[in-house]
C-alpha cells in the first residue's frame, strides 16, 4: 500500500525494530532522520540509503531530548512521522534490578516518550499533518511479573497513546501505539531474559519484518492500536475476560516466576 509520509524520524533506529522501520520506509522512498546514541551504527544505516539523516542523541539526558525536540520543529525537511521507538527493559525480580535501571526504563520508556509527543504534535497542529506512532507492548495490558518497571511504562505509554488518539481524532494529526509480543531482536539482549528465552514457546515469536509492515499499514488506516499477529490479538481477548490473578500467575510462569 502507498504510505502517506513524507519524512521520519525514527529513535532507537540503530538496531531491532527501529532499524527495521528505517529499511521499510526507506525502500518505499521515505526519507528518515535515524536517532540513537551509537553514532557508527546509525552511520553504517545511513550508507545503505541517499536520503537518511543522521542525529546522535541519547535520550536519557535533557540535552539529547531537546536536540531531537528541536529537528522535530525546525521547518527545515519536516517530519511528518515520529517513531518514538527507543526503550529498554530488563528481566529479574524488583529487588535484584539495580534500582538506577528501573529510574532509566522510566526515564527512557515514559519520560523521553512524552517530551517527544509533545514536541512533535505541536509541531504537526501547526501543519495541520503528522502521525505519532508510539512503540508499546503486549506487555502494557498485564502486569509483568519478572519485568515489573517495563511492563508499567508500556502500560502508560499505550494508556497515553490512546488518550492522544482520541484527543486529536478530529485533527489532521493521527497517533498510534503498537504492541507486538515476543520479537527476535537485541531488546532481549540488552533485558538479560538469558534462558528465559528458551521456554518462551515458539508460536509467540513475530518477525520483526512483519511487525513493521503491519505497524505502517496500521498508522496509515489512523488505527489507536496496533498488536500485530493473530496470536497476540486473540490473547488480547483472553487479557479482558481471564481474572487479572489468573494473567499474573500466567505471566510469572512464562519468565520463570
Amino acid at each position: 500500500m502507498a504510505l502517506p509520509f513524507q519524512r521520519a524520524l525514527i529513535t532507537g533506529a540503530s538496531a531491532g525494530i527501529g532499524e527495521e522501520f528505517v529499511h521499510q520506509l526507506s525502500r518505499a522512498g521515505i526519507p528518515c532522520v535515524l536517532v540513537a546514541r551509537r553514532g557508527d551504527r546509525l552511520e553504517q544505516l545511513a550508507q545503505q540509503y541517499s536520503t537518511c539523516e543522521v542525529l546522535v542523541a541519547d535520550l536519557l539526558t535533557a540535552e539529547g531530548i531537546a536536540r531531537v525536540a528541536q529537528r522535530l520543529a525546525s521547518p527545515t525537511l519536516p517530519v511528518d512521522l515520529l517513531v518514538n521507538n527507543a526503550g529498554f527493559g530488563s528481566s529479574g525480580t524488583f529487588l535484584n534490578v539495580p534500582v538506577e535501571n528501573s529510574i532509566g526504563q522510566i526515564d527512557l520508556n515514559v519520560r523521553a516518550v512524552v517530551e517527544l509527543s509533545h514536541a512533535a504534535v505541536q509541531a504537526f497542529q501547526e501543519r495541520k499533518r503528522g502521525y505519532l506512532l508510539n512503540v508499546s507492548s503486549v506487555a502494557s495490558f498485564q502486569s509483568g511479573p519478572g519485568m515489573a518497571v517495563y511492563s508499567a511504562t508500556k502500560a502508560f505509554v499505550t494508556s497515553f497513546s490512546e488518550a492522544l488518539h482520541e484527543e486529536l481524532r478530529k485533527t489532521p494529526v493521527r497517533v498510534s501505539a503498537l504492541c507486538p509480543g515476543f520479537v527476535h531482536t537485541e531488546f532481549q539482549e540488552v533485558a538479560q531474559t538469558g534462558a528465559e528465552i528458551d521456554s518462551i514457546p515458539k508460536f509467540l515469536w513475530l518477525d520483526v519484518a512483519d511487525v513493521v509492515t503491519e505497524a505502517l499499514a496500521g498508522m496509515a488506516k489512523g488505527k489507536s492500536l496496533i498488536v500485530p499477529g493473530a496470536q497476540y490479538k486473540s490473547m488480547l481477548v483472553s487479557v479482558r475476560l481471564i481474572p487479572r490473578v489468573v494473567m499474573r500467575r500466567i505471566s510469572g510462569k512464562i519468565v520463570g516466576i
